[in-house]
């Protein structure tokens, strides 16, 4: 009690109330490390689960547990149909997972990795809760009946849908749903591969291509959790049981930059020959959807009759390969033998990942390499597998252009730091001989078909078909070629802008000059002219679209950029504000 003039008042202490569980999670860091751990163990036992079923199917389908490595082995259960059951065995799964898929979850179809990338960038992380279950479903029926997918695809997006399903129930915004959505896939990655490093770097430069300080933290919590569960379940092994492999001369280097080179045209071609049978099956197929499956499994099964080492993921016939079991002629076929088969798989409408798949052709293309250098230079070279191996992180470079991601996963597949060096030298050449190939990756290609071009951002999406002329400004009054820099200086600091163009007496543009850079010759008692320290920014003209502009400008200093009509001729002034300004009427429709 306190006494005042006016009476006795009441001042009791006031204790804050508890925050909100629900304002918790939605803000503060420690509320998401408590949502990354729960999706990492719910990504781990998701993993567990998916492979569980994938096992349980190829019983079924085949009665082996990998028929890949069983040659044309009969069906222990129908011993009569000797391997002509490997043309029933996708069609029936197709009549299967065709309808679940058509009916309940169209995003299952195809290798889900797109399909995450695109929730991301464009739907705020948001990804249905049934993806999870009837992806599992889908993808362990393709796999366990002979469709030659990996099963990376389905667990990022099984783990993915449940960070977006948390996320949602939290109610969190966009920004920590998508870290949400991310730590999943890093979970469903670590765990089931037992690649707790793999799992973060795949979700921050595939995913969520970004590396944020407080999201890297929330992945790989998630990713070790994930790892955690795995392990509990898997035991702590590498992935693939290999041999240690050695290099035996630095000559090799060379090698293996002709390899990168090779190795990454052929992750290319697999993107190319995905898409194109794709667009095959497309183009032939006139039934309904939930039925193309059944159909096009007929000609997966036949392909199976044939070459069965196509059947399911294939590790088993990876590892053979990297230990020197096959000759070359018959490595090539296994190469071209996969791409098919996958390509196949995909473009039926089955359900499964494409990050196995390149590793195999890699691991293929490789060893095939290695056999020619060896028998070349015997002498210098190290055996087949080690350059079957590093072709393996090739070939996924080349074909998702994912060098890190790519260095990572194969250390822990196979725990072979000995070729690490290598190794980074033929990813870097494959990720760069990719660039040079295509525009696209093996997962952005998918999307940019349908419009959306990830490497820009949001906003300049939105602003592809606008041109820089509908909205350039006039021209702020030029600096002479010849004009001393302390009057350059006051120009500069009156109009406001930080830049502004230089042109020579003929009038002819000879590039900008910045305030800081005046400001810093003048500092170093420097005498001479503003053309001296002209410097040519990002080339806009009126034709340039408000979308590469953004970019320009982003990457520029000052508040603006000249326009040009024409190589040397100026013709106006484009900034930030007036790109943001033809944004609005976009956005707000």
């Amino acid at each position: 009690m306190v006494s005042t003039g006016g009476g006795i008042t009441d001042r009791r202490l006031v204790v804050p109330a508890r925050q909100p569980l629900g304002r918790w999670l939605r803000e503060s860091t420690t509320g998401l490390i408590g949502l990354a751990l729960v999706i990492g163990a719910g990504a781990g036992l998701g993993a567990v689960v998916f492979r569980w079923l994938i096992t349980t199917f190829t019983h079924l389908f085949s009665g082996q547990a990998d028929y890949s490595a069983a040659g044309r082995a009969a069906h222990p259960w129908f011993p009569e149909l000797g391997p002509w059951f490997l043309l029933l065995a996708p069609v029936v799964a197709g009549l299967v997972y065709g309808p679940l898929v058509y009916r309940f979850a169209p995003e299952a179809r195809g290798h889900g990795v797109p399909e995450v990338m695109y929730a991301v960038a464009e739907r705020g992380g948001r990804i249905p809760a049934q993806v999870s279950a009837v992806k599992a479903l889908a993808s362990a029926l393709t796999i366990g009946s002979g469709g030659s997918v990996g099963r990376e695809g389905p667990i990022v997006q099984i783990g993915s849908a449940l960070g977006s399903t948390l996320g949602r129930v939290a109610k969190l915004p966009e920004s920590r749903l998508r870290v949400l959505v991310a730590c999943g896939a890093a979970g469903g990655i670590a765990a089931t591969f037992n690649a707790p490093l793999a799992g973060p770097f795949f979700a921050m430069e595939l995913i969520l291509r970004d590396f944020a300080a407080e999201s890297f933290g929330a992945v790989v919590l998630a990713s070790v959790t994930a790892s955690v569960v795995g392990r509990a379940v898997f035991g702590d092994v590498p992935f693939l049981a290999l041999p240690p492999f050695t290099l035996r001369s630095p000559v090799e280097y060379l090698l293996f930059i002709v390899l990168g080179l090779v190795v990454g045209a052929c992750g290319v071609l697999f993107t190319r020959v995905l898409y194109l049978v794709e667009d095959l099956c497309d183009w032939l197929w006139r039934g309904p959807e939930w039925l193309r499956p059944a159909v096009g499994g007929v000609f997966l099964g036949g392909l199976l009759l044939v070459l069965p080492q196509m059947y399911g993921v294939g590790y088993p016939v990876l590892q053979n390969a990297v230990e020197g079991k096959y000759v070359i002629g018959f490595l090539l076929l296994l190469l071209v033998g996969k791409v098919v088969a996958t390509s196949l798989t995909i473009g039926i409408g089955g359900s499964g990942g494409v990050f196995a798949p390149s590793l195999f052709i890699g691991a293929m293309a490789g060893t095939a390499f290695g056999i020619v250098v060896h028998t070349w230079l015997p002498g210098v070279t190290a055996s087949p597998g080690v350059y079957g191996l590093i072709g393996m992180g090739a070939a996924f470079a080349g074909a998702a252009r994912a060098p890190i991601t790519a260095v990572i996963v194969l250390f822990e597949l196979t725990g072979q730091y000995t070729i690490i060096l290598p190794m980074l030298t033929a990813i870097v050449i494959a990720t760069a001989t990719s660039r040079a190939l295509s525009k696209d990756t093996i997962y952005t290609l998918k999307l940019r078909r349908r419009g959306v071009d990830l490497d820009k951002h949001p906003d300049a999406r939105r602003l592809e078909g606008t041109r820089v002329a509908a909205v350039a400004e006039a021209l702020p009054e030029p600096l002479a070629g010849d004009l001393p820099l302390e009057r350059a200086a006051h120009a500069l600091a009156v109009s406001g802008h930080g830049i502004l163009p230089v042109v020579a007496a003929d009038g002819r543009y000879q590039g900008c000059v910045t305030a800081r850079a005046v400001a810093e010759a003048l500092a170093d008692d420097s005498t001479g002219v503003v053309g001296d320290l002209a410097e040519l920014p990002p080339l806009v003209t009126e034709e340039t679209s408000l979308a590469d502009a953004l970019a320009a400008l982003t990457n520029a200093p000052g508040t603006g950029l000249p326009v040009l009509a024409g190589e040397d001729r100026l013709s106006g002034w484009i900034t930030h504000q007036a790109v943001l300004t033809a944004l609005e009427p976009v956005a707000a429709h």
